[in-house]
């Protein structure tokens, strides 16, 4: 899932989840997305009328339609408010796969990654768990890698 990309303005939410899960095989219906993704209410609105954080949790329904084993997010939370961040993350846990994702909110990397790895210049520059890596403040990013069964 990317945090930024195009999706077609003159579509419904929707129609653009319909899509994704004919695409993915039906692994999961429209409706069980549209649920995971928080959509429902917006599900007739178009795509142009969204505002940034319900764009990115478009984004994230159609990751989410093929039900992936393995996810990776790239500023999953970008645009989203505080509790809008919590339902994501929450939908994210409860759907058991294993997350990798980028992020520059640290908070997000403590609150739901086992291991956090910051790469500088394509070189891993400290690798372990969440709060010894925010220990260091010399850090500028993070790539954090959240599995099954992370607290």
């Amino acid at each position: 899932m990317l945090q930024t990309g195009g999706l077609p303005t003159d579509s419904t939410v929707k129609e653009i989840v319909d899509l994704a899960c004919r695409l993915y095989g039906k692994r999961r219906t429209p409706k069980e997305v549209l649920d995971l993704a928080g959509l429902t209410e917006l599900q007739r609105r178009k795509v142009d009328a969204l505002s940034g954080g319900q764009a990115q949790r478009v984004r994230f329904a159609v990751a989410m339609a093929g039900r992936p084993e393995l996810l990776f997010l790239d500023e999953p939370t970008v645009a989203l408010d505080f509790k809008s961040r919590r339902q994501f993350w929450r939908a994210v846990k409860e759907d058991g796969n294993t997350v990798v994702f980028a992020t520059h909110h640290l908070d997000e990397a403590d609150e739901y990654a086992d291991r956090v790895i910051v790469i500088d210049q394509g070189r891993v520059i400290a690798d372990g768990p969440p709060k010894l890596i925010k220990g260091d403040t010399s850090l500028e990013h993070a790539l954090v890698k959240l599995t099954e069964g992370a607290e």
